[in-house]
């Protein structure tokens, strides 16, 4: 059975990029979700720049998953190894089901380009009252292969066999 459609379904989108230092005006990885989203007939509901601290990413992702006005998420940043990548420990226990597929399909594709290096990604992705939550490193391009190796696809309610859009309207 097809869980597609024939016409894109607009999702509303909210993007987070997790930054000690980054700003709007050098939040490249952030920018190019927006305009990534936006080009493919996604709505932007919001965008922040939060600094890694885990509770205040926690408090922010939680209003998201609980707004009827976002049905997806996509946090850049925080998913490193340093003692301020904080990401995976705050938005991992908001999640009713993690998506396992997402962070190996993530590190998958990336070990093309970095190889043995992509052991050290912690995306992750997961849905939670009806939202998709997805996060990726912090780097520009890992956000354009995290969009255009995996998300593109399966935020459009027109691709086969299967998306998660049907889970999230």
């Amino acid at each position: 059975m097809s869980h597609a459609s024939q016409e894109l379904v607009p999702l509303n989108i909210a993007v987070l990029t997790v930054s000690d230092t980054r700003t709007e005006d050098s939040d490249t990885s952030g920018r190019f979700l927006v305009d990534a989203l936006t080009g493919a007939g996604h709505k932007l509901a919001e965008k922040a720049i939060l600094k890694d601290d885990k509770y205040q990413i926690r408090a922010l992702i939680s209003r998201w998953i609980a707004s009827p006005e976002v049905q997806v998420v996509i946090i850049t940043g925080g998913t490193g190894f340093t003692g301020r990548d904080t990401t995976p420990e705050a938005v991992g226990p908001l999640l009713d089901t993690q998506i396992d597929g997402f962070g190996e399909l993530f590190r998958h594709i990336t070990y093309q380009e970095l190889g043995t290096s992509t052991v050290q990604s912690r995306a992750l992705g997961g849905l939670a009252n009806r939202t998709a939550v997805f996060c990726l490193p912090g780097s520009t391009g890992a956000c354009r292969t995290g969009w255009n190796g995996i998300l593109a696809e399966q935020l459009d309610a027109r691709h086969k066999p299967c998306n998660f859009v049907q889970h999230l309207v």
